[in-house]
């Protein structure tokens, strides 16, 4: 599929290094069952959360383990920015099938960041008729969003009622347990030492993102 290069996923964002906690575990989950049978577990999986928490690393890692499991397949991860401009381009340079053919064509699309998509409704009118052609086909769609479809207010309602056809999971904020697990993860990955004293110190004062 033409396009695919310029969208890869991270090979640093796994389901198995994505660390657990009791703010996330149930959207988690539902990425595994995603990940083992795309098209039928949930679909699509919307996954809503504020900045930071993890919803880049979930949707990116289902990408990353359906590929392992068949390099075939074709996956696009795409922002909703990157979406829009792509729309915009296509409309300025009359190359509007050339892209309908790009995302209509794939295993799995993930798109991130769908609030973006308020108030540009031709990009919305694109994505919905893509959503619906992938949704026929049983192939997965992968959604994330800072809030709830209901509270896209901007977003057409056929798309916001769509969003809601699978399955809908929040990513909250981390416990500290949790907060100081992420820490561990990310200096095992990096291959750092950092003493435990200053870890629970950064996940005592950082709370958010």
């Amino acid at each position: 599929v033409e396009g695919l290069s310029t969208k890869v996923l991270n090979p640093d964002y796994t389901l198995d290094n994505f660390v657990i906690g009791p703010d996330n575990q149930l959207a988690h989950a539902a990425a595994v069952a995603v990940a083992r049978k795309p098209g039928h577990a949930y679909n699509p999986l919307f996954v809503y959360g504020g900045v930071g928490l993890g919803k880049t690393h979930l949707l990116q890692a289902v990408g990353n383990e359906i590929l392992k499991k068949n390099s075939k397949k074709k996956i696009i991860y795409v922002t909703s920015e990157r979406f829009t401009n792509e729309v915009i381009t296509a409309i300025r340079s009359r190359k509007n099938e050339q892209l309908r053919e790009t995302y209509r064509q794939v295993d799995l699309l993930i798109i991130d960041d769908i609030q973006f998509l308020e108030h540009k409704e031709q990009t919305q009118v694109e994505f919905f008729h893509t959503f619906n052609t992938l949704y026929e086909a049983k192939k997965q769609i992968i959604i994330s969003s800072d809030r709830p479809p209901q509270d896209l207010d901007s977003l057409e309602p056929r798309l916001r009622s769509r969003f809601e056809w699978g399955m809908m999971v929040d990513i909250g904020f981390p416990d500290f347990e949790t907060r100081v697990a992420i820490l561990q993860t990310k200096c095992q990955q990096k291959g750092i030492f950092i003493s435990q004293d200053v870890l629970s110190f950064i996940a005592s004062n950082v709370t958010e993102s």
